[in-house]
C-alpha cells in the first residue's frame, strides 16, 4: 500500500467525503477518487459505505484506518530522521493532559527532561479524557496524561495509578487536621467545584446521587486557579488529584485529604498511546521519565 493511498484514505475518513478531503489536503476530488479506488482493489474490499451526504467507512475501512494512521506516523518520523541527518535533530513531542497535571507537573517534568535532551520540543494541549483518546487514537498527540475511568478503543495504556479525589482546603481548615474525611463532613462547608467535564466533578456527582446527599457549590469554574484562589481564602473545600494539587499544597498553604469512598477512588491517571505504534526514540524515553516521576509523586501520597 503506497503513502499517498493511505494519506488520502485517512483524509476521507476523517473528512466524511471526498469534496472535504479534498479541501483538506488542496487535491482534486477526481485524483482522490483514483487513489481510493486503487486501495479498494488492492485490499479487495469496499473500505466505504457510499451515502447522498458522505462517505462512512465500512467494516475493512474501520480495520485498515489504525493501520493507515500508525503507518503514516512512523513514516513521518522516518523522513524527520533522515532530515536530521544534515544536523542535529530535533524530537517533537506532542502531548495532551487532564487540566490538572497540565498546571504544574508536566511543565516541571518538561524542563527536566529537556535538561537531559535539549532538543526537545514539546506541545502542550489541555484535553478531556474523551478528547485526549480521540486524538492519541487518531494520531494528533503522542502522549496522553489523563484521569480515567473507561477504556477507549485504539488506545494502549502504557503506566496506571490509582487516582483518589482529594479534598482540598486551607491549612487552616478545621477539617485539616484530620487524616481521612468523611463526605458528609465535608459537604456541611461551602465548595468550589470544577464543572462536569472533569471526572473528578463526574464521580463526585455519582457519589452524591449514590447515597443521596446534596451537592451544592459556592463557586463553579473550568478554571482551577479560580478555585485555588477561592479556597486558600475561605473555608471552601474543593476536589481534585493529588498529582493535580501536589506542586503548590506547601506555597498556597494548602493540604489535600484523602475521602473515605469507593466511588472517588475508582479513577486512574494514565500514560497512554496510539495502540500498536512503534513509537519514536524521544517520545518513549519521554514517557519512561514521566513515569518516574509519578512513581515520585506516588510516594510522597498523605
Amino acid at each position: 500500500m503506497h503513502g499517498i493511498s493511505l494519506k488520502y484514505f485517512v483524509a476521507v475518513a476523517q473528512a466524511g467525503s471526498l469534496s472535504g478531503a479534498s479541501k483538506q489536503l488542496h487535491v482534486a476530488v477526481s485524483a482522490i477518487s483514483r487513489q481510493i479506488a486503487r486501495l479498494e482493489e488492492e485490499v479487495g474490499a469496499p473500505l466505504f459505505e457510499r451515502a447522498p451526504r458522505g462517505m462512512a467507512l465500512s467494516q475493512a475501512g474501520r480495520l485498515l484506518l489504525a493501520h493507515a494512521r500508525r503507518t503514516l506516523l512512523e513514516s513521518d518520523e522516518v523522513l524527520r530522521q533522515i532530515a536530521g541527518l544534515q544536523g542535529t535533530p530535533h524530537d517533537e513531542i506532542r502531548v495532551g493532559a487532564s487540566e490538572g497535571p497540565a498546571q504544574g507537573f508536566l511543565p516541571v517534568a518538561m524542563v527536566d527532561f529537556r535538561q537531559q535532551h535539549p532538543r526537545t520540543r514539546f506541545s502542550l494541549h489541555v484535553l478531556t479524557p474523551p478528547e485526549s483518546m480521540r486524538q492519541i487514537a487518531s494520531g494528533d498527540i503522542d502522549v496522553s496524561v489523563s484521569f480515567n475511568v473507561e477504556p477507549a478503543q485504539g488506545v494502549a495504556v502504557l503506566h496506571s495509578w490509582r487516582a483518589p479525589v482529594y479534598a482540598v482546603m486551607a491549612a487552616t481548615h478545621p477539617l485539616a487536621g484530620r487524616s481521612r474525611l468523611r463526605l458528609e463532613d465535608v459537604l456541611a462547608y461551602p465548595l468550589a467545584l470544577t464543572d462536569d467535564k472533569s471526572t473528578a466533578r463526574r464521580l463526585l456527582n455519582r457519589t452524591c446521587a449514590l447515597e443521596d446527599m446534596q451537592l451544592q457549590a459556592a463557586l463553579i469554574s473550568n478554571y482551577s486557579p479560580a478555585l485555588h484562589g477561592f479556597v486558600r481564602h475561605s473555608n471552601a473545600v474543593m476536589f481534585a488529584g493529588y498529582i493535580s494539587v501536589a506542586w503548590r499544597l506547601a506555597q498556597d498553604g494548602l493540604v489535600a485529604r484523602p475521602v473515605v469512598s469507593a466511588e472517588l477512588q475508582s479513577r486512574n491517571l494514565q500514560i497512554q498511546t496510539m495502540e500498536g505504534r512503534l513509537l519514536p526514540p524521544g517520545v518513549a524515553r519521554f514517557i519512561e521519565h514521566l513515569k518516574a516521576r509519578i512513581d515520585e509523586v506516588e510516594a510522597t501520597l498523605p
